[in-house]
């Protein structure tokens, strides 16, 4: 699991905790081990990825931690087989890690945690609880939960906010998840983009006209602000606005109040503002292209709308949910090989989740109810340009990680396949843990000539997981051919 999300692991067995941080650190899993008296102090916490129970001092404690858990029933929840019985019906229960751990348990483990969170994240709202996530925050990565983040808490207050961000990070979508979480949910949302409305017709449109106020105008308009009475009035591409209209959306900002095209009469604005542009507007107002005033009224609570291409991580998981969407609205999806989606992970997405969202659709027309591999891709889509590959039948980086893990936990296995006897004066397990990596890595990459996603392949995993092993380890493919 990737970016802000970490694995919280409660245990009150202290070596056990112990063996269970090593794990963690060598399958490189952000992780915080406490003891059941700590969980109150670290339960609430909204960042955890996944709970994983272990060994508890009473039945009492672990009564109480499922109590919490209940009620945080959106982290996922991994336990010993033990507990299985006391955490029947929990929708967050994902799944068992019994004893002693493997690789191959552990990676599965984490991703149903993955895949109980992907669903998630994108529910329908049910009972009056607006819990949407719509499709471009899905993702774990830092910079997406920082999103959702500051999204919830500024959903809180009344404040207006300005969204950055390049054309097609979804924007819009945060715009919308601000107002369906606020108090003001149950009222309009109103979108307008400003860069799309001529300059003469934007005042009629933001602030309605009445009849005969100019050519055309054959009746009374109500205009965007008396349609978002109540609720938000979302003003997109704001930083398009003409210099002549900022200074009237300046003075209702100001006044919360205005007139109509060819009016005199003063209607109140009971509106919250949510503004957006993909420009830079400090840029804009040192060319005195935008007004640094009407910056400072709508800039109260800014948020970044980071680029797809700096969350490739959550690529997997946005494929996920873009595909179970139009699934449900009748298509045949495609499924996607791993070297497929290893090669969208490395592309620079200029048109982010949208140009993420239209290739999706694109493939689902051509390719109904396929496997999508390299090949199927748009040619400036294919950026693992390998032949299909197969690893040898040789000792792999995971059968080796499920043997060194079964070291450390076996208890009666003496004449099991061991990395060595351990010394009278003890070793660091740590270190020769990360020196048996290192010296895998190094063999797979040597084996595929330096070709990362090849040797990633041998290695049984992701080729930008290696990527950060390898970045992790000081290695380099150029050291090594």
């Amino acid at each position: 699991m990737q970016g802000i999300a970490k694995t919280l692991v409660i245990d009150d067995d202290l070596q056990h905790r112990r063996d269970l941080s090593v794990i963690l650190d060598f399958v490189g899993e952000q992780h915080c081990v406490i003891s059941s008296d700590q969980v109150d102090e670290q339960i609430w916490d909204n960042t955890w990825g996944a709970c994983l129970l272990g060994n508890f001092q009473s039945h009492k404690a672990l009564t109480r931690i499922i109590d919490a858990l209940r009620v945080q029933n959106h982290i996922p929840i991994i336990a010993l087989p033990e507990h299985r019985s006391e955490l029947a019906g929990l929708p967050n229960f994902v799944g068992e890690l019994a004893q002693p751990f493997n690789y191959s348990q552990l990676m599965d483990a984490f991703r149903h945690c993955q895949e109980f969170l992907g669903k998630k994240a994108f529910q329908v709202p049910q009972l009056g609880r607006k819990n949407t996530l719509f499709r471009s925050m899905v993702g774990r990565s830092a910079a997406i939960s920082q999103v959702r983040h500051l999204t919830e808490q500024v959903s809180k207050t009344d404040a207006s906010v300005l969204i950055l961000g390049e054309s097609g990070t979804g924007k819009e979508v945060v715009a919308r998840n601000i107002h369906y979480h606020s108090s003001r949910g149950k009222g309009p949302f109103v979108p307008v983009n400003c860069g799309a409305i001529p300059p003469d017709l934007l005042e009629s449109e933001l602030f309605g006209h009445e009849k005969g106020a100019f050519t055309g105008a054959i009746a009374a308009r109500k205009g965007r602000f008396e349609l978002a009475e109540g609720g938000t009035l979302f003003l997109d591409e704001i930083g398009d606005m003409p210099m002549s209209m900022q200074v009237k959306l300046l003075r209702v900002l100001q006044e919360r109040c205005f007139e109509r095209v060819g009016g005199n009469q003063t209607i109140q604005a009971n509106v919250r503002i949510v503004a957006a542009t993909h420009r830079n507007l400090d840029e804009m107002i040192a060319n005195s292209k935008f007004r640094e005033d009407l910056y400072y009224r709508l800039n109260v609570f800014p948020i970044e709308m980071p680029a797809l291409r700096e969350r490739i991580e959550d690529i997997p998981l946005l494929l996920q949910e873009l595909l179970a969407r139009m699934e449900a609205e009748g298509a045949n999806v495609v499924h996607f090989t791993p070297r497929a989606i290893t090669s969208l992970m490395e592309h620079k997405w200029p048109g982010n989740v949208r140009e993420l969202a239209n290739l999706v659709e694109r493939l689902i027309i051509l390719y109904p109810g396929e496997m999508v591999d390299v090949n199927h891709l748009p040619m400036s889509y294919r950026h693992t340009d390998l032949p299909e590959f197969h690893p040898e039948p040789h000792v792999t980086l995971e059968q080796m990680e499920q043997e060194a893990l079964a070291d450390i936990f076996a208890e009666s296995n003496d004449d099991a396949n061991s990395l060595s006897d351990l010394p009278p004066e003890g070793l660091n397990l740590k270190e020769m843990l990360a020196d048996l990596e290192i010296d895998m890595i190094r063999q797979a990459l040597e084996a595929q000539n330096g070709v990362v996603a090849r040797a990633a392949d041998m290695l049984g995993m992701r080729r930008t997981t290696l990527v950060e092993k390898m970045r992790k380890y000081g290695l380099s493919k150029d050291d090594i051919r």
